[in-house]
């Protein structure tokens, strides 16, 4: 099968690019880029290794930024904390993030995968530079691992996976500190060994997958276990935003020779994309599973249209309808919308993380029981309250009258005090005036205070005489 609108003799590819028609690995050794994509790059990664490393030392509130104790089922979100009776806003989360990447995905295509994404940040920006300074550029490196290893070479290579080790360890004792905060590991690597085998366990475990993914698997992370990556050939269509190669620009491909009436593309087939790219594709075949849309290729290609005296963005962000069209890339309608419902999800969200209460109480009339009748111009419901503090600090709680008609006895202290992280429990009294009730059942709200501040309002139903 050909692809004969791109002007392409190469066969149809049935497989991805680092894999042989026998199923061997093709190891890829990628030259490295220089242009203003990567420098923009290579800066925002600084921002985001600050922010990955720098994270679990902050607190907000007496708490961590950002936890998730998968085993304790304990997970805190800019310093509140969710515990399993919250479980349905982690599930709105996550449906949440599904919906915005399908709809960041049709937009703007895999730009999260090559500008923000933690695989490709810690894979090209830190692993990848470190064997570029060690090893040298892709030339030499293909010449090492072609060739036996002696002397200097091989203390090189040597010295390379003991820097991989390091940082790998150094990112296991980060991502088990989002895991158990950086207090528990602290008391890892304090306290003696024999009481934490199981966190001493886990870095090593850790430390030894990451080094596996980015001395070895590498870009097989993208291309083959990946979902996003597998899932983006359904959610691009024709106007979705991608690296893209100019077709109608580039081809045929070639030099124009002296004298030749031969007319060409404005590409000389020098093949600085498919040197550049980690993934080991050619961008000129079209848009590709396995392109992560790190902007490798176009810095390449830059750099040679303006040796060659040529206009650059011959690869270029673009959709394939402009390509087609010979137009730049339009901020669409289509992607207007999609960019707006984005926003109306990530703000619904925020909402309700930000509305979420930090104490939750249930209060119900106490089953088998009816009304009781107080003297002659009063009538009594009694109710059992439950209260869960998703705090770390005691709750003393008071029950008060929201509406001033009703008054509140409670069943020994005053205070129902709550513990820290836990649940309490009471029993009151609602007294109310047979003035007050006229149907069956009355609704009354309650307010729960500390001290003097208002922690939620509940809604319960008062049970009375008819007529």
């Amino acid at each position: 099968m050909k692809a004969p609108t791109l002007g392409i003799t190469e066969n149809f590819r049935d497989r991805i690019a680092t894999v042989d028609a026998n199923g061997k690995r093709k190891w890829v050794f990628a030259y490295k880029p220089k242009g203003r994509f990567y420098t923009i790059r290579s800066t925002l990664s600084i921002f985001y290794f600050l922010l990955f490393f720098g994270m679990p030392f902050i607190f907000l509130n007496g708490h961590p930024l950002f936890l998730f104790n998968i085993p304790e089922a304990k997970f805190i979100l800019f310093g509140k904390i969710f515990w399993p009776q919250d479980f349905f806003i982690l599930g709105i989360t996550m449906v949440t993030f599904i919906f915005f990447i399908i709809l960041f995905t049709a937009a703007f295509g895999r730009l999260f995968c090559g500008w923000a994404c933690p695989q490709t940040n810690f894979m090209e920006m830190m692993f990848r530079k470190i064997e570029f300074w060690v090893l040298g550029d892709a030339s030499v490196q293909r010449q090492l691992g072609n060739s036996p290893l002696k002397g200097k070479d091989q203390r090189k290579v040597v010295l390379k996976h003991i820097l991989f080790l390091l940082l790998s360890f150094l990112i296991a004792n980060t991502f088990l500190a989002y895991i158990i905060g950086i207090k528990g590991l602290w008391k890892i690597m304090t306290e003696p060994l024999s009481e934490h085998l199981g966190g001493f366990g886990s870095i090593i475990l850790f430390s030894f997958v990451f080094y596996a993914v980015y001395a070895f698997f590498r870009e097989q992370s993208c291309t083959v276990v990946c979902p996003y990556g597998r899932l983006q050939s359904v959610l691009l269509d024709k106007n979705s935003m991608i690296v893209a190669y100019d077709y109608e620009r580039g081809e045929p491909r070639g030099h124009a020779k002296a004298g030749s009436i031969q007319a060409v593309g404005d590409c000389i087939d020098c093949h600085q994309c498919v040197k550049v790219c980690p993934t080991g594709i050619d961008i000129r075949n079209g848009v590709q599973m396995e392109c992560v849309g790190c902007t490798a290729c176009i810095d390449a290609c830059d750099n040679i249209m303006e040796k060659i005296g040529k206009p650059k963005g011959l690869i270029r962000y673009a959709s394939e309808n402009s390509i087609a069209n010979g137009e730049p890339l339009h901020y669409t309608t289509r992607m207007k919308m999609y960019t707006l419902l984005c926003g109306v999800v990530l703000c619904a969200l925020s909402f309700l993380l930000a509305t979420r209460k930090d104490v939750d109480a249930t209060v119900m009339r106490t089953p088998g029981m009816l009304f009781q009748e107080r003297g002659a111009d009063s009538i009594s419901n009694l109710y059992n309250i439950k209260i869960v503090n998703k705090t770390i600090k005691d709750v003393p709680l008071t029950i008060r009258s929201e509406t001033g008609n009703e008054r509140i006895e409670t069943i020994g202290n005053a205070y129902i005090t709550v513990a820290k992280e836990g649940q309490g429990a009471g029993t009151f009294f609602i007294v109310l005036p047979k003035s007050s009730i006229h149907n069956r059942k009355t609704k009354l709200k309650l307010g729960l205070y500390q001290g003097d501040k208002k922690i939620t309002v509940i809604e319960t139903n008062f049970l009375g005489p008819v007529g």
